[in-house]
């Protein structure tokens, strides 16, 4: 009988450990630990290693990413949520968590579908919709999104989503793009070598997809809605300008620990809910700065 790979790592842990820290792995022993985990046996422990080695992101070597509290499937060719991300689902769940019925939940640019998974397992249920234009993004977010009993589109922003929801969406949560164009060559080779230039690439100034989402979001969302949009903390007030082109009220919520900034933008007419919504965005917006 082949050893296991818990066999393989305890009589062998420092050559497998060293050739990750050879490559660059910061934290190769919890790499090490969680590639054995994986693998179904030796020779499915070396091809993962040999994969992670040349530089592709330990999350799809593994099939899935840990995202506020959940497993979220992904692989090759798919935008690997990001930890600071989990500021955009906190903001979503504080805003919609005392909305009365079932809210309406838009993952624009959803990649993995990870911000509608989390938002709706937070809260229960919602009406979810994902859209992303990318086949292999759609792909993956059907796997995590349609077992939660979500929808997911393909198609270029708006263009993607049933016409049924215009006018009637609680919540539109957005990570588009936003890394400058010629910033793009600095990120870390996992991000830029493996995941689509099309999900990290915002344009010249990184908002080009933003401002294309605020300039239709009001007439997409319900009275009283909210658009949720990351950013980074540079861009924030562009982000927010954007917002408010498309007629919302804009603010800025940072966490500086994770490195996190999200703009929300909230529609300015009533709504039965409409009022308690806007307390949250504010109370949320003060306590951060």
């Amino acid at each position: 009988m082949p050893p296991s790979p818990d066999d393989v790592l305890s009589r062998h842990p420092a050559p497998l450990v060293a050739r990750l820290r050879a490559a660059g792995c910061v934290f190769a022993e919890e790499e090490a630990a969680e590639l054995v985990a994986a693998a179904s046996g030796p020779a499915h422990l070396a091809a993962m290693v040999d994969r992670r080695v040349t530089g592709e992101p330990l999350e799809t070597v593994l099939g899935w990413a840990r995202f506020c509290g959940l497993r979220v499937a992904v692989g090759p060719g798919v935008f690997v949520p990001r930890q600071r991300t989990a500021l955009l689902v906190e903001q979503a769940v504080a805003l919609l968590r005392s909305a009365p019925g079932t809210p309406v939940v838009v993952d624009l640019c959803c990649g993995s579908g990870a911000v509608g998974l989390a938002v709706a397992a937070a809260l229960g249920p919602v009406e979810l919709h994902a859209a992303d234009v990318d086949p292999v993004a759609v792909r993956c977010a059907r796997r995590n999104l349609e077992p939660a009993g979500g929808r997911v589109h393909q198609g270029d922003l708006y263009a993607a989503l049933p016409a049924a929801l215009r006018g009637r969406v609680d919540l539109l949560a957005v990570n588009a793009p936003y890394v400058p164009s010629a910033a793009v060559a600095l990120m870390p080779p996992e991000a830029r070598d493996a995941e689509p230039r099309a999900a990290l690439d915002g344009g010249p100034d990184g908002t080009d997809l933003q401002r294309r989402v605020a300039a239709d979001a009001r007439s997409w969302l319900a009275p009283g809605g909210t658009l949720l949009v990351e950013t980074s903390a540079r861009q924030a007030p562009l982000t927010a300008t954007a917002v408010r082109a498309g007629g919302l009220r804009a603010a800025v919520v940072r966490d500086e620990e994770r490195d996190a900034t999200v703009v929300l933008g909230t529609d300015p007419r009533s709504s039965v809910s409409g009022s308690s919504r806007s307390a949250v965005t504010h109370s949320v917006t003060d306590r951060n700065g």
